[in-house]
């Protein structure tokens, strides 16, 4: 069964409440999942999400300036909080960041003066009697519309949008620069860092990913393909291109290898809800930084340790530039990434356990409990164990998402949506 190229997902994410949870994919569709309420009959039932909503948001276009094709596919989604009845999210493919409102009808305006039902406008001569317009109750509808067009600002493809927690500004994030908007304002961003070489020949590390600070507006890091991290902060000066900190493990010499620059580079960095932490996820671990401790990582887990002898293919078949993310769980105490074979990997920091699971269609039944794999290297193997040589590596999962107070978690396998809850005794 082949896989149609638009259906991939390529971003998930939940909202600030976890009612909510998005996913766009490589057509430039967005589709918005909504919780199910809790009913009195069917009280195990809170906790599916249906689609609530389904919009294209962006359109494949042509650069003629440059010819060059640019792609619909949806490289980010960043909800807002929501402040009344509707709902907004920003949406972002390679070049352009689009502001959306997400918003409910159930009633429609009847008895206008100027025109008919249809919508025809009246003959002036024709209207005799003044009509009071009523509101009438009709089918519930969701509308997405389009509300702010952020464009022309990134060079290079956008990687990461990030909104601050002033809820009055976001950044956008390219592989050289990164661009301060105001949600209101469209046609003017603030370039807050360039690491754009005068010559380019000298370009060294180019910038993978960027976030604000949870909860101060001042403050935010990135990441790049040389293993390292930056905090800026923007009250220091207005052009962030000197970091306040510099985060970054040094290499140990003995595991220096050809593929040592590609695996150190990091995919995602995360803020900790706390904002005490820095998360990272380069190709084969994921570290967790204290932002008071500079020097080395507090905590380092092996996502798949047992790659590092298939580096060479992992090369030829392009997967070792695969961009993985990772995520807290709501209280900043286990970390989940994926990995390939459809497995995700999670880290419990407190017990310093890890678990390996699996989202395929035979466990996704209704309430099934997910079964801990394990992967073997080596000649023998146990029954329930899966050889490091028969791991699929065309099914990887990238993108996943955790409920921001609930176990409940999001996992994108190439075109599928897993949604894993914990079971509540």
């Amino acid at each position: 069964m082949s896989v149609r190229l638009a259906d991939i997902i390529s971003t998930v994410e939940f909202n600030p409440t976890g009612e909510l949870l998005a996913t766009g994919d490589k057509g430039g569709r967005v589709v918005v999942f909504q919780r199910e309420q809790e009913s009195k009959n069917q009280p195990h039932r809170r906790g599916e999400y249906n689609v609530y909503s389904t919009f294209q948001s962006h359109e494949p276009e042509f650069d003629y300036l440059k010819s060059l094709e640019i792609e619909e596919k949806i490289n980010k989604i960043r909800w807002l909080p929501q402040q009344n009845a509707a709902y907004f999210l920003l949406s972002t493919n390679d070049k352009t960041v689009k502001l959306w409102k997400i918003s409910e009808r159930d009633k429609r305006p009847e008895g206008y003066n100027l025109k008919d039902e249809d919508g025809r406008i009246r003959d002036p001569a024709t209207i005799t009697a003044l009509r009071v317009p009523v509101l009438q109750p009709m089918d519930l509808m969701v509308e997405a519309t389009p509300r702010r067009v952020f464009s022309n600002a990134h060079t290079y493809h956008i990687n990461s949008i990030s909104v601050s927690n002033d809820y009055e500004t976001y950044m956008s994030t390219d592989d050289l620069r990164i661009n301060l908007w105001n949600l209101e304002i469209t046609n003017q961003s603030f370039n807050i860092v360039d690491i754009k070489p005068a010559n380019m020949e000298e370009l060294t590390e180019v910038i993978t990913a960027a976030e604000f600070h949870p909860n101060q507006c001042n403050t935010f890091i990135y990441s790049s393909s040389k293993g390292s991290i930056r905090l800026c902060d923007m009250r220091a000066s207005a052009l962030c291109d000197n970091h306040s900190k510099f985060f970054e493990e040094p290499e140990d010499p003995s595991n220096r290898s050809f593929f040592s620059e590609i695996i150190s580079s990091i995919s995602d960095v995360k803020f900790s809800h706390s904002g005490r932490y820095l998360m990272t996820r380069d190709y084969l671990t994921v570290k967790v930084w204290d932002l008071n401790m500079e020097s080395k990582p507090l905590e380092t887990y092996q996502v798949h340790d047992y790659l590092r002898s298939k580096l060479c293919s992992l090369y030829e078949n392009d997967c070792i530039f695969d961009k993985f993310e990772c995520v807290w769980n709501g209280s900043d105490s286990v970390i989940m990434t994926g990995s390939y074979n459809n497995f995700f990997r999670m880290f419990d920091r407190n017990t310093k356990r890890d678990v390996t699971l699996e989202a395929s269609r035979e466990n996704s039944k209704p309430r099934a409990i997910l079964k801990p794999r394990k992967v073997c290297v080596g000649g023998k193997r146990r029954k329930d164990e899966i050889s490091v040589d028969s791991l699929d590596f065309s099914k990887k999962i990238l993108h996943t998402a955790w409920h921001p107070s609930e176990n409940i978690i999001a996992v994108a396998a190439t075109n599928n949506l897993y949604i894993f809850q914990d079971k509540v005794n």
